[in-house]
């Protein structure tokens, strides 16, 4: 399996991945949705605040994940992951953690200090999140699940609280997402 960064030309290909695999485990609507918000990340956010990666087994995309950028009110350089699709065929063999800790070994290279997701804790752990409060670091929009919201330093420092609001980019600027 290869891992590497997307390609704005497979965005047909990507888009249909997590079009799929949204719609196998949440339906069509939520299919729909997130195959949606891929091809809007894609096509609206700025290159400096977007990062993509894919998982390739022969010459077929099985996986993708994207993380963008965070702005505080305090400079800080931080995204967030989300979403991630791992083909319905693949997922369990370690296809999703070994495309976030490529995502992840890439961003700390560039000098990333935290990345925040937001989703099943018991499966983010696994590749070093860990839960956090909004007492700590508010989410752009009122969680539907609290405890989904995590962060992971890399530059292994302490998660500090930071002040005020936080925006994401256009694409996920949707309460609909959170």
């Amino acid at each position: 399996m290869k891992l590497s960064s997307y390609r704005q030309s497979d965005a047909t290909t990507i888009n249909l991945l997590f079009k799929r695999v949204f719609s196998d485990s949440e339906g069509p609507a939520e299919g729909a949705l997130i195959g949606n918000l891929v091809l809007e990340l894609i096509e609206t956010t700025q290159p400096e605040d977007i990062f993509g990666f894919v998982a390739i087994e022969q010459t077929i995309i099985v996986g993708c994940i994207f993380f963008t950028r965070l702005s505080f009110m305090t400079p800080i350089d931080a995204f967030i992951l989300s979403p991630v699709a791992v083909h319905t065929s693949y997922q369990g063999q370690g296809v999703g953690q070994k495309l976030i800790n490529f995502g992840i070994d890439t961003l700390r290279k560039k000098g990333v200090k935290l990345v925040f997701t937001y989703g099943d804790p018991g499966f983010y752990a696994k590749v070093g999140f860990r839960q956090i409060t909004e007492d700590v670091v508010k989410a752009p929009f009122k969680l539907t699940h609290p405890e989904g919201w995590l962060c992971q330093s890399l530059d292994d420092t302490e998660i500090e609280a930071i002040p005020g609001n936080v925006n994401c980019v256009k694409a996920l600027n949707n309460p609909r997402y959170w």
